[in-house]
């Protein structure tokens, strides 16, 4: 029977090679018609044998090109228009509701030509096809063709022109299509802007292996590189960047490069070599220290990554000698880079040539730039095994799905890690990582987001969440943002958004158990909390217990120097005279001891962060921390280092209100022998995991409820995270954790964004 259907798929189909897909399928199932873009996804229409329109729509499902996800496909029957043949037509216009594709790596079959001294895009810096490239890093609206994107003042040469008007080219409408004839240019410049001689690639990598610190522009923003082998390099770039002990990531040029450095899983395999090229934290090896001397001094994990972009693969292959083909990458080879986020300490991403040259001056001693701008800053993402440190480059803007579909909502996330979320009907999209707002630059990049999140997705916010905190940017921000549109605004109690996020990424919609802990939030009371109980129903939230309080000697520099914390264990376990002595080599122990005592400038926090400063603290691990989270990162280096062991019999206790008070086990801390510190450090592990299972069994019994989500930066810890995620599903509960986004501050905005979605629908009951 003969049928004529109009075709909508939405989703990510733009950019990825889609509509060369149904018209390579469409004449497969010999289909007369056409498709194109429009703001809405694509559009096809289809005539022909019904059976076939049939088939096309269940393979439209489920045989989409590599890049594409497929949300909806939705047919309805028309009439027939007399076509000749099926065709690809000029994109359409519209509302907004379709997504840009998220930046990728060149996938194998650019290699191959990338590689091939007889192939026009030998050594070229640019390759990419409709199957990899860069996708959000370069387009300023949608829907996504050229003239839309950082290429559009590229013309195609008659070469490249061929390819992209073949539907039967891998390159047919690929966007970012161009080669050395129509292409961007490489240019090494050195500090001072002027260009340096050779082939920018070949000179780029003698000045790395003679220990010089270079800008490399990557898709998202420039990095910084050195020889990571190079203990002198590497220490030079801590001093110019001002990153003391705080570990660098290194590249290395294929999977088969890794061992040298890590002990690598199979699942770290796969995530170091998927298209998204995330930083994979995975196992040093043995050597790992004495190979890379300084990159990750004290830690058990390393950071990894694999080359992301045809400029990076090509430092690599010039350091094999420029082999051709692409066997070389089979074997381990010596090149291991730094590389890591090219920015003043604590600042957005350098992206622009002229601010690289202003911003990096004194840090990099030469530039490899090109031509093609950067549209919109995007770090590169870590990852764990598991789940998500930072979520960014390769993964931003794909959508979270919710469990259904509600008002627009703008969520401006927290003071540290931050992100913003916009929703659009069923979806979530949350930006890349914006980092800590303790700057103006960061500031702006979080105004700049903004503006860029809401053009590209053409939402206006019917609700603005954001944090209780009145003195984040991120709150005034949205104060000042609903006040100029007359927006309704919403705060969300800090750990409340860590639990909603994990219940967005899982679409929960009944009651759950909420297990938070992270360094600090403030509470619905005002004061500091951090390891909380809670019960959560959409959007109401009610406080079941949380740990002991601990005070903060001296208020927020308690977290930046964890023998202050330890102090207050000592106070708190009745033992304040031991202070003095015990933490000699501090200039302040006297100050803070008087201060515990009298109660003075020692605000009180549950906070489980601060919990693990003060084990750190006890155990001598850190007295000083140089980044956020260092002393806990040690702790746990030490634990693994030690292996498992039983907890401490009546390590802790749980009062009738709720409240797990961990004293008994820090007493145990503070009497243990400086020479089993590692015994000492896996045994505080295994007891607090112990006592958060009995803790949230207890809840769940006098509760009811047997699904439990768990979030919060501590969450990151993997040997307390493995305990949680191994031990409740062991008491017959149902275990939810962050798997999109990260446990930490990072997925704040999903949670804000989810919390106010539910209030809203709540309000129009």
């Amino acid at each position: 029977m003969f049928e004529a259907a109009r075709i909508r798929v939405t989703g990510v189909v733009q950019g990825v090679g889609f509509r060369p897909f149904v018209w390579r399928l469409a004449r497969e199932l010999e289909l007369t018609g056409w498709v194109k873009n429009d703001a809405a996804g694509v559009e096809i229409h289809a005539a022909g044998d019904s059976g076939q329109l049939r088939e096309l729509e269940r393979r439209l499902r489920e045989d989409a090109p590599p890049l594409a996800r497929v949300d909806a496909v939705t047919i309805a029957l028309v009439e027939s228009g007399a076509q000749a043949d099926f065709r690809i037509v000029e994109s359409g216009g519209g509302k907004v509701s379709t997504a840009i594709g998220h930046d990728t790596a060149p996938c194998a079959a650019c290699l191959a030509e990338l590689f091939d001294p007889e192939s026009r895009r030998w050594r070229h810096g640019f390759i990419t096809c409709t199957h990899c490239g860069p996708r959000y890093t370069v387009t300023r609206h949608l829907p996504y063709d050229r003239a839309q994107t950082s290429l559009a003042p590229f013309p195609l040469c008659p070469a490249c022109q061929r390819e992209y008007t073949d539907p039967a080219d891998r390159r047919f409408h690929a966007e970012t299509t161009c080669c050395p004839a129509c292409g961007p240019q490489l240019q090494l410049v050195n500090a001072q802007g002027q260009p340096l001689a050779g082939d920018p690639i070949a000179a780029t990598l003698a000045l790395l292996q003679a220990g010089q610190i270079i800008a490399i522009k990557g898709l998202g923003g420039f990095h910084l590189a050195c020889d990571a082998r190079n203990g002198a390099a590497v220490a030079e770039l801590r001093l110019r960047k001002q990153r003391e002990e705080k570990p660098f990531a290194v590249m290395v040029a294929a999977v088969p490069s890794a061992p040298t450095f890590v002990d690598l899983s199979l699942d770290a395999a796969e995530l170091l070599a998927s298209a998204e090229r995330p930083i994979v934290l995975t196992q040093k090896s043995p050597e790992a220290d004495s190979l890379l001397p300084g990159v990750a001094p004290g830690l058990a994990e390393l950071g990894l990554l694999l080359p992301a972009t045809p400029i990076q693969y090509l430092l690599f292959h010039e350091a094999a000698g420029r082999p051709a083909g692409t066997a070389w990458q089979d074997s381990p080879q010596a090149l291991a880079l730094v590389m890591t986020s090219a920015n003043p300490h604590g600042e957005p991403l350098v992206i622009g040539n002229d601010e690289a040259l202003m911003r990096l001056a004194g840090i990099a001693d030469a530039l490899l730039l090109h031509d093609r701008d950067i549209v919109i800053r995007c770090d590169d993402s870590v990852r764990l095994e598991a789940g998500f440190v930072r979520r960014a480059r390769g993964y931003v803007p794909r959508a979270i799905k919710l469990a259904q579909a509600g008002p627009p909502v703008l969520a401006l996330g927290g003071w540290y890690k931050n992100t913003i979320c916009v929703t659009r009907g069923d979806e979530a999209f949350v930006s890349q990582h914006i980092g800590d707002l303790d700057n103006a630059a960061s500031c702006g990049f979080l105004e700049e987001s903004v503006a860029h999140l809401l053009e590209i997705l053409e939402v206006a916010p019917a609700l603005v969440a954001h944090d209780l905190h009145p003195d984040f940017h991120s709150t005034r921000f949205a104060v000042d943002f609903a006040a100029a549109r007359g927006t309704p605004l919403l705060g969300v109690q800090h750990h409340h958004a860590h639990i909603a996020a994990v219940c967005a990424e899982h679409g929960i919609e009944t009651s759950v158990l909420g297990l938070a802990l992270d360094g600090v939030g403030l509470g619905s009371d005002g004061r500091a909390w951090g390891g909380e109980l809670l019960r959560v129903d959409g959007g109401q939230c009610e406080r079941l217990g949380h740990l002991q309080p601990l005070a903060l000697p001296g208020g927020d520099i308690a977290a930046r120097e964890p023998w202050r914390m330890a102090a207050a264990a000592l106070h708190a376990l009745g033992r304040t005279d031991e202070i003095v002595a015990r933490f000699s080599p501090e200039p302040a122990a006297a100050t803070v001891a008087t201060m515990l005592a009298r109660g003075l400038n020692c605000p009180l926090t549950s906070s489980a962060g601060r919990l693990f400063d003060a084990a750190a603290g006890l155990l001598e691990v850190r007295q000083r921390a140089s980044f956020e989270g260092q002393a806990a990162m040690l702790l746990e280096g030490l634990a693994v280092q030690h292996g498992p062991v039983a907890p401490l019999q009546e390590g802790w206790r749980i009062s009738a209100d709720g409240t797990l008070d961990m004293r008994p086990l820090l007493s145990a801390l503070a009497d243990a022998p400086v020479a089993e510190c590692a015994r000492f450090a896996a045994l505080f592990h295994d007891t607090l995991a112990a006592a958060l299972l009995a803790w949230v069994e207890a809840a769940a019994r006098q509760s009811g409820i047997t699904t439990v989500a768990a979030a919060g930066g501590c969450l990151l810890n993997r040997r307390l995270a493995g305990s949680l995620r191994s031990g409740l599903p062991a008491r017959g509960l149902r275990f939810l954790e962050a798997r999109n986004l990260p446990p930490n501050d990072g997925g704040l905005s999903l949670g804000q964004a989810w919390v106010a979605q539910r209030l809203i629908s709540a309000t129009q009951v």
